[in-house]
Parts: structure tokens; sequence; C-alpha cells
């Protein structure tokens, strides 16, 4: 199982979150891996980048669950983008560490509004530990990416 899939899977049987909400999550982060690829100069497939262009272009913002919560989901995209942002000149300073690998996981705080947004405070916040498990790299493996470089 891809990690694409396995976003999916939980998304929708563990997290029960609706399928406009899984298809713009899911477009966001095939988005942010596309543009993380982009920014450290690895191959990009030509398909991957023209799905990109289109999802963030037109899809994304056309999607209903996206539609009706972007006062909501707005602020929180924002918020990782500035996050990754920062990670990023922390990675390539050559200051990579524990903040830095947290900052880089914006993506699950924009997970954990979804949930927040469908189900509610009290659902979401008994359930954060679990959008919290869906992160699928360690602090270590992230570290050695550096020890590495």
């Amino acid at each position: 199982m891809t990690g694409i899939d396995r976003l999916k899977q939980n998304f929708e049987q563990v997290l029960l979150l609706p399928a406009p909400a899984v298809e713009w999550l899911l477009m966001l982060w095939n988005a942010i891996q596309v543009f993380d690829d982009v920014a450290d100069g690895d191959p990009v497939d030509r398909s991957d980048l023209d799905n990109t262009i289109w999802n963030t272009l037109v899809a994304m913002n056309q999607n209903s669950f996206y539609l009706k919560n972007a006062e909501l989901l707005a602020p929180v995209v924002a918020l990782m983008i500035m996050k990754w942002q920062a990670s990023d000149r922390a990675e390539r300073a050559g200051e990579a560490d524990a903040r830095s690998f947290v900052w880089r996981a914006g993506y699950y705080d924009v997970v954990l509004m979804a949930l927040q947004i469908c189900h509610g405070a009290k659902v979401a916040n008994e359930n954060a530990h679990l959008v919290m498990e869906l992160y699928g790299e360690t602090l270590e493996e992230y570290m050695k990416e550096f020890d590495n470089a």
C-alpha cells in the first residue's frame, strides 16, 4: 500500500471524512509532494506536474468541501506553507533538528482542521492522536537524511 493509499484509507475508514474532504486533502497532499520535489531539485514526472497544476489552480478551489469551508481552511494552509518554508530554510542552512522536523509536518494540522470541520471540536480532540499517527516519518529517519548529505 502506498502512502497516498494509506492516507485515503485512514481518511475514509478511521476518521470517517466525507468524500469531498478526502478528495481535497489528497489533492493537497499530492501538490505538496510535487512542490517539495521541485524545491529539492528532484525529478518530477510530467503527468504529476500537470495534475498538480490543474488541481491547485482549478480542482481544489472548486471542491465542495473547500468552497464551504475556505474561510477556515485557507489560514491553516497558509500556516502549513510558512512552517514548511521555515523548515526548508533551516534544512538548507544545515540546521535541521527536531523543530524543523515538526514544522515540516503542517499538513497534519490541515487534516486535523478538516476533522474538526466535519465532526466538531470534541471528536477532533478525541481523535487527534489518530491524525498524529498518520505522520509516516520518524525524527531519526528525518535526521539521517542530513547525516548523509
